[in-house]
């Protein structure tokens, strides 16, 4: 089986070629940081009009890397939500136009399930495992039971990790997209110890029994931080002991809340390897995989995270996603619309062609 994916949800253009044995025929990504980095974020239209100026040109290149035709597809999967609407209907469009000119199975794919399922595109990863998935606007701690069954256990009451990432970084003066920047400023703290005495940031949420995360308060400890620093341009020093501080904080709040979700899920499910798996975009940061191994191992579970490059925002996952649903025969008609938000607890009702 090999599917084309299609992924257009925010501002990565992305399209994928992608076996059922688990190989990446193709996968192709096209940033479009330069466009939003002068607006210090996203800007939707800009996003969307992006999309319909390269995405033909982004798929044609995904089939041509897999030196596949067409009618060598057994379907076509692209994201229909969440995200930012115009861009996924660019991308849904694609996808469905594709599908119907070559008489293919079409499937809406969940761009967060797309994440969430990664793990088993790189790892072959068995069902059911604990999931901490930070994509986007979402901070949420799942069980991922099967292809579409997700129990979620606990989310974000406020701010999201990457925009408070985003969010603090900014605050520092670091270019956008800021979560990038702040880990790389955090690797250059001289004295860990005095950053972290000197930057006594609040652990949001730790202790409480409750698995649910808050945010807000930290960034704007962050902003108190940065007021109580000389006017004008931050030193160097300053901005990686407060990126040290800040992402040890993070740690510290991630380590707690999964503490108690790891033990949950042992007590719930009681599977013979249990796994912990990060995914999502902030899942690249090295030092909350290396804080999350740490946790993980003590409670003997392993810690499964994708590829660097799997983290963020890219056709692969789509793809993968889509194969999924289609050995199980869950299609869509083309009448499917594009949703800007899309909870995973809602995929089991989501009707199906």
């Amino acid at each position: 089986m090999i599917i084309l994916g299609i992924e257009t949800s925010c501002d990565e253009t992305a399209a994928a070629v992608i076996s059922d044995d688990r190989k990446i025929m193709a996968n192709l990504v096209l940033s479009q940081l330069d466009e939003h980095r002068v607006f210090g974020g996203v800007v939707p239209e800009v996003a969307a009009r992006a999309h319909l100026d390269h995405l033909d040109t982004l798929i044609k290149g995904a089939m041509h890397d897999a030196g596949i035709g067409f009618d060598q597809l057994d379907g076509v999967a692209a994201t229909c939500g969440p995200g930012l609407i115009g861009g996924v209907m660019v991308g849904m469009m694609a996808g469905k136009a594709i599908a119907a000119a070559h008489k293919l199975p079409f499937i809406a794919i969940n761009h967060l399930e797309a994440h969430a399922l990664t793990p088993r595109l790189t790892d072959d990863l068995e069902f059911p495992y604990l999931l901490l998935l930070v994509s986007g606007g979402h901070t949420q701690i799942l069980v991922a039971e099967d292809v579409g069954i997700y129990r979620h256990w606990g989310g974000t009451m406020d701010d999201a990790l990457g925009e408070c990432f985003d969010k603090s970084a900014k605050l520092m003066g670091l270019p956008y997209p800021g979560g990038p920047h702040l880990e790389k400023a955090a690797q250059g703290c001289k004295n860990p110890t005095a950053a972290l005495a000197r930057f006594d940031l609040p652990r949001p949420m730790k202790g409480r029994p409750e698995l649910e995360f808050s945010f807000s308060g930290l960034k704007t400890a962050v902003r108190s931080c940065v007021d109580k620093l000389p006017p004008g341009a931050l030193k160097k020093d300053d901005v990686a002991d407060l990126s040290y501080s800040f992402q040890e904080a993070i740690c510290d709040v991630l380590q707690d809340r999964l503490r108690r979700a790891l033990d949950q899920f042992s007590a719930t499910y009681n599977p013979a390897t249990p796994s912990l798996v990060l995914a999502g975009g902030v899942a690249a940061n090295l030092r909350i995989r290396q804080a999350l191994e740490t946790l993980a191992q003590s409670k003997g579970f392993r810690l499964v995270a994708p590829p660097v490059r799997l983290c963020s925002d890219n056709a692969a996952m789509i793809a993968w996603a889509g194969i999924e649903h289609l050995r199980l025969g869950h299609t869509h008609g083309l009448n499917v619309a594009a949703r800007p938000r899309w909870p995973l607890i809602e995929m089991e009702r989501f009707d199906r062609a």
